[in-house]
């Protein structure tokens, strides 16, 4: 079976390490260099004070030598605080791409109209699924795929949403083979209202999707409020999703 996104998370797993292996080398690289420099400036520090004969030479010989040394001490603590500086900032980054939910990444689409799309149903299903659909009413679009594994873990909250009628939930199955998709549906259940088959993925391009499973919440009038990356859970669901389905329900 052919499963273009796991070949796709893999790339994406592996660009990131390499991303973060060069990051971890630039760091190691300016804290190596800021010590090298923070050592050359306590020792310049440290050398003994001018001499007796050096401090007799006239006024102006010394202010001028002075004047000097100040000039060449500025080059040295430029080349001390660039490093520093730079360590500061690749650390304060780095802590916040670490620090951050990945399931909050921003979408371009929020607060605007669907994409224009029409997919054929899923095989084995009668109704597919257009941006016209998706007009009317509060809904979810869910994207999954019969290979992905995270979609497994969420399909039962899915599952409840439809048992319970608490919102209509429309799934765009992504990049999947049709004997592959019917036979998910058949076996895990289908809480789906519309489902359309993105074989190609394009659509899910215009709807910039990341990988699977990703969550749209979709306003009455066809807008994206919203967008969950990852497995949806119980846990999202109480405290994101029906807080912002009742919300917009209420406009």
């Amino acid at each position: 079976m052919t499963q273009p996104m796991a070949e796709f998370d893999f790339v994406q797993e592996l660009a990131m390490l390499v991303v973060k292996a060069a990051a971890g080398l630039l760091a190691i690289t300016v804290v190596a260099g800021a010590s090298v420099l923070l050592i050359r400036y306590l020792l310049w520090h440290r050398s003994p004070a001018p001499t007796a004969r050096t401090m007799s030479v006239g006024p102006i010989l010394a202010t001028s030598g002075s004047a000097s040394d100040s000039v060449h001490r500025w080059p040295g603590r430029i080349f001390f605080l660039v490093p520093l500086t730079a360590f500061l900032g690749i650390a304060v980054i780095l802590a916040w791409g670490m620090n951050r939910d990945p399931s909050a990444i921003p979408s371009a689409l929020i607060r605007k109209p669907v994409p224009e799309f029409a997919l054929p149903p899923v095989k084995g299903r009668t109704l597919g699924l257009a941006s016209a659909d998706l007009n009317g009413e509060v809904s979810l679009v869910n994207v999954f795929a019969s290979w992905c594994t995270a979609c497994r873990e969420e399909h039962p909250v899915f599952m409840h949403l439809n048992a319970a009628s608490i919102v209509p939930v429309h799934g765009l199955n992504y990049n999947d083979q049709p004997d592959d998709a019917e036979r998910w549906l058949n076996t895990m259940g289908d809480p789906y209202t519309r489902t359309g088959a993105d074989i190609n993925g394009r659509t899910a391009i215009d709807w910039g999707v990341y990988g699977v499973p990703e969550t749209f919440v979709i306003t009455k009038d066809g807008h994206i409020a919203h967008k969950h990356i990852g497995a949806m859970t119980p846990k999202v669901l109480e405290d994101t999703i029906l807080p912002l389905i009742r919300r917009l329900r209420q406009q």
